[in-house]
């Protein structure tokens, strides 16, 4: 019951009124910036994160958050109405969304998306209460061997678990690597990779990396295919929203099954994206109406909210419990920690137990707020995205430079911005994956400094990382899951039967 007592304590410390007022400003930007196609919620944060700078840690991660919470929430909105995705996870909400939209019940589709992703999220905040401790103590085990064994396993099965080619998993890591090394090296003191230029000694900030990618790319790529909004108008009253309430009891068991996948694609490396395809489809494949999703069914919009919302909130429990981020929104988080001066990890919960149990309450008001704010303000955001796109794109620019030059007040980091963001458009061109390149800048100096600690102890042997059963297994994991797209090619060559030769059912010719 420790964790009931300090979770009321974090009630404690989240509910004043200046945080209070932060997390409806929060959810409130955060809405926008999930309405808004070519923001998303990594970039949304980490555009806000410098106006949090001359807070504290808590009211800092309360609004943060908050934002976080309201980008999940605002993705659905274009979805529905306007069968544009907001963010990558409302691809699959489309699917039976905007048909609801188009047969009039735009009101309907929304209300139980927004519901759908509040029993999502509500789900996964409660694992992450009653979780989040037990692997902090079990991790204060940890030795450098350890974590670099958790860094490697988290490294690779973003290869071994990604739906995508893992040739580009892998070129996108190295990319992040590479930019990760540039700087002061933090064991001996040496400049690498600076080139002669001192701007570069405090390495690539994660934040100007992101801004770049997600936001000026995003932006790009929408310019060139020449984005147009055009949509449904949604009205959502009390009687709309009762009469989807009274329906959603029916769905369940596909809400508890979208939360289960949901919360697993959110602690591994999966992510919201591939949680919610998955949902969509097992509710597909399992529905007695299966056949007509994709034509307006209300399942085919509980499903993919519910995972979504539960694999975002999911990424959470890996970043604060290790200090591993399960998400690019996630790992954007993790650094504005390391701004703040704390130190994601197990000792997070037993220096800081404030900040901790204050940022898990927040994720319960945040997430009744976020309902709240968005079945109040659906028609107010839906009239946002009549305002021409040539007139956004050039908003969100500006919005992108003044973030990343408040970093350092730095010319050359708004340079570095567009160049990332030239990269990032690349990327999406190319079909080459943005998260792993981000976990590896953020995370790949950590695992270096973890590694070389573990040689300094075992003065060389790599055998250390075998040295006990914990990291033996973690590391052979992480191994297995780095050759799986080889092992699973083989097995089914091996699976596949060979094929009959052409001519073995011929007669003999006389």
């Amino acid at each position: 019951m420790d964790e009931i007592s300090a979770l009321f304590q974090g009630f404690a410390v989240v509910l004043t009124p200046a945080n209070i007022m932060l997390m409806f400003v929060g959810i409130t930007l955060g809405v926008l910036i999930g309405v808004l196609p070519g923001l998303g919620g990594a970039n949304g944060v980490a555009i806000l994160l410098p106006l949090t700078f001359t807070m504290s840690p808590t009211s800092a991660i309360v609004m943060l958050s908050c934002i976080y919470w309201g980008a999940l929430f605002g993705g659905a909105i274009t979805s529905v109405l306007f069968n544009i995705p907001g963010e990558p996870w409302s691809v699959a909400t489309t699917f039976d969304g905007y048909p609801l939209a188009q047969k009039g019940k735009a009101g309907e589709a929304l209300t139980a998306a927004f519901t759908s992703s509040f029993v999502g999220a509500f789900i996964a905040v409660l694992m992450i209460t009653f979780l989040a401790p037990l692997v902090a103590r079990f991790a204060l085990k940890f030795g450098a061997p350890e974590f670099f064994s958790v860094y490697l396993l988290t490294f690779c099965s973003f290869v071994g678990m990604g739906k995508g080619s893992p040739f580009k998993v892998l070129v996108s890591m190295a990319l992040g690597f590479a930019l990760a090394t540039v700087g002061m090296d933090t064991v001996t003191g040496q400049l690498r990779m600076t080139f002669g230029m001192p701007e570069l000694m405090r390495g690539f900030d994660f934040l100007i990396a992101v801004i770049g990618l997600f936001g000026i790319g995003e932006i790009l790529l929408s310019m060139e295919e020449g984005l147009r909004f055009s949509g449904k108008s949604a009205r959502i009253n009390a009687k709309v929203v009762w009469e989807t309430w009274k329906q959603l009891p029916r769905y369940w068991v596909t809400s508890l099954r979208s939360s289960v996948v949901g919360m697993w694609m959110g602690i591994t490396p999966g992510g919201a994206t591939p949680a919610s395809f998955m949902s969509y489809g097992l509710a597909k494949k399992m529905s007695k109406t299966g056949d007509k999703f994709g034509t307006g069914e209300v399942e085919g919009v509980v499903a993919p909210e519910t995972a979504a919302h539960a694999a975002g909130t999911s990424a959470l429990l890996p970043m604060l419990a290790l200090g591993i981020p399960g998400s690019p929104t996630a790992a954007v988080l993790l650094g504005g920690l390391l701004i703040w001066g704390l130190q994601p990890g197990p000792l997070l919960f037993t220096e800081q137990k404030d900040f901790v149990w204050g940022l898990i309450a927040s994720m319960y008001l945040g997430n009744l707020a976020g309902l709240i704010v968005v079945l109040m303000t659906v028609p107010l955001f839906a009239s946002v995205l009549r305002i021409p796109f040539s007139i956004i794109a050039p908003v969100i620019i500006v919005i992108c430079a003044i973030g990343a030059f408040t970093v350092h007040h730095a010319m050359l980091d708004i340079w570095f911005m567009l160049l990332f963001g030239v990269i990032g458009y690349a990327f999406k061109k190319l079909d080459y994956p943005l998260a792993p390149l981000v976990l590896a800048l953020v995370l790949g100096d950590k695992a270096e400094d973890s590694f070389r600690q573990s040689m300094l102890i075992s003065q060389g042997d790599v055998g250390v990382m075998w040295s006990n059963p914990l990291v033996g297994s973690i590391t052979t994991l992480a191994l297995l899951m780095l050759c799986w797209p080889l092992i699973s090619k083989l097995l089914a060559v091996i699976r596949t039967p060979k094929a009959k030769p052409a001519f073995a059912d011929e007669q003999p010719v006389d």
